[in-house]
């Protein structure tokens, strides 16, 4: 506890973000920060609620309750408080390999279940959390801690997105010699490529694989299992195997005109943009440049927010967003959204903020079918159809959409990019190794033993779990890297 009435005398505040019309003119991260007053004033409004729910990570109505990977949040927000931020970096440290990442890109369900949001505005985590590792590597307390011992085993953990670098991460703290494969050309999965540089640095990626590299771990590039290294070959040279792969696959629509051209997948068109940015500050020209075109984003999710940010960096004509699902309330309804679950509430993230800013309102159309794409005579497309559609639930608590009549509509489109979630993990390396897939496709290994029905190899992440959140990853990461200590030593200190 921080002070005892200090969720009653001090107000939830956030850091300001960078105004919308300038920050859209460059590809740096949006967030402001505070100061250390104003953060050990926030930090004092976390109370002493008895059972915090904000670090007991649950999965509950489809979604995550506190926080996945338990961060131990009254404890650090206190020290915040108290202006120890060294003991502060300490106690985050002890949960999370990366809250330089969490405290970026994380939804931060631990604030949807926060005590004082049951009566108020919950404390601002996410806040305080950034700044903690962010200070703690300003002030040049995170520093290399390689192993004193080694334990002479080797384990290949193969992708390095969050599951696969906190599963190293950890291996290596226990001593074993682990090399880290990436089939891509730079370390870090989708934070690297996948979230935009405004949403996460990607120096802020590199300066922990560094940290990484410079503690033991080998990460090799441009190396995809199961294609450069056969996957038994792999199996056969370590001692163990964590496949942190991923879920990559992504979901397309079938549909009338789906052959058009200007229609792609989503990550396509933000992964390419991404390495422009990284290899020439998109002077290469080799990305799908949205520019002067009027852009249409099917997929409400992060991703689908993702490519309107981009979008409109790049200069688009007009930006929409198509999502399914219904336009969210304005308040949490006590009865379907209880707390602790995450709150579903009409929010605008940081894209449709900026689109706002720009077109004047909302980019999102909601309650939206595409029915079919529509091409000139070249085959490009021009057009999208659609239909406004409404949600049932069945008897069986099966979700059914029904289209509404008149409600049919044309939308001008040069560009289109397909944001509707991803099928699992590619099949390459599952079908190598003769993995069990559970009906989603993902490889089957049960959650907290993260075993295949292979020997010696484990299964991690959104590979194992399907696409979820960067906190889980970690979660799942740290988790497999016990695992895969106890299958390897016998028993395990790792947490």
């Amino acid at each position: 506890m921080s002070t005892p009435t200090g969720f009653m005398e001090y107000k939830r505040e956030l850091p300001a973000d960078r105004d919308p019309l300038e920050r859209i003119k460059d590809w740096e991260e949006f967030h402001k920060h505070f100061s250390e007053d104003q953060l050990r004033t926030q930090g004092a409004r976390c109370m002493d609620c008895g059972t915090p729910y904000c670090h007991t990570g649950v999965e509950m109505a489809g979604g995550a309750s506190g926080c996945p990977v338990n961060n131990l949040i009254p404890e650090w927000n206190n020290l915040v408080y108290r202006g120890l931020w060294r003991e502060a970096l300490d106690r985050l440290h002890k949960t999370n390999n990366f809250p330089e990442f969490t405290g970026r890109v994380c939804p931060a369900p631990c604030e949807g279940s926060c005590t004082v949001g049951l009566i108020g505005d919950s404390v601002t985590i996410k806040t305080i959390e950034q700044a903690i590792i962010d200070k703690g590597f300003d002030e040049g307390w995170v520093v290399p801690q390689p192993p004193e011992v080694r334990t002479g085993k080797r384990v290949a953990v193969v992708g390095s997105g969050p599951a696969g670098m906190a599963c190293a991460a950890q291996l290596n703290k226990a001593g074993h010699s682990v090399t880290v494969y990436e089939r891509a050309d730079r370390i870090g999965g989708l934070l690297t490529y996948g979230i935009p540089t405004m949403k996460l640095d990607k120096k802020v990626v590199q300066r922990r694989v560094d940290l990484l590299a410079a503690e033991g771990v080998d990460f090799v590039t441009n190396t995809e299992i199961g294609k450069d290294i056969a996957a038994k070959e792999l199996v056969d040279s370590f001692d163990a195997v964590v496949l942190c792969g991923g879920a990559t696959k992504a979901r397309d629509v079938s549909m009338e005109g789906r052959e058009n051209k200007g229609i792609y997948p989503a990550m396509d068109f933000l992964n390419a943009t991404i390495k422009s940015y990284l290899d020439s500050n998109l002077e290469d020209g080799n990305y799908i440049s949205a520019k002067d075109k009027n852009v249409i984003v099917i997929g409400g999710g992060d991703t689908g927010t993702d490519c309107v940010a981009t979008a409109l960096r790049h200069g688009c004509k007009s930006v929409t967003q198509f999502g399914t699902h219904a336009k969210a309330p304005l308040e949490r309804d006590p009865i379907t959204n209880p707390w602790p679950q995450f709150p579903n509430v009409y929010t605008l993230d940081y894209a449709q903020e900026e689109a706002k800013a720009i077109f004047g309102e909302d980019p999102r159309a909601f309650s939206v079918l595409t029915k079919k794409f529509v091409g000139d005579e070249n085959g490009n497309v021009t057009e999208l159809h659609t239909v406004n559609i409404e949600r049932h639930v069945d008897e069986t608590g099966r979700k059914i959409y029904k289209e509404i009549p008149g409600t049919e509509k044309v939308w001008k489109a040069d560009l289109v990019l397909i944001a509707v979630g991803f099928e699992g993990p590619e099949n390459m390396l599952v079908e190598q190794l003769g993995l069990d897939q559970d009906r989603r496709t993902n490889v089957k290994a049960p959650y907290g033993k993260y075993t295949t029905n292979v020997d010696k190899v484990f299964a991690a992440g959104d590979m194992r779990r399907g696409q979820s959140l960067v906190v889980w990853a970690i979660n799942e990461g740290r988790e497999a890297a016990r695992e895969v200590d106890k299958y390897l030593m016998g028993s395990s200190i790792l947490p």
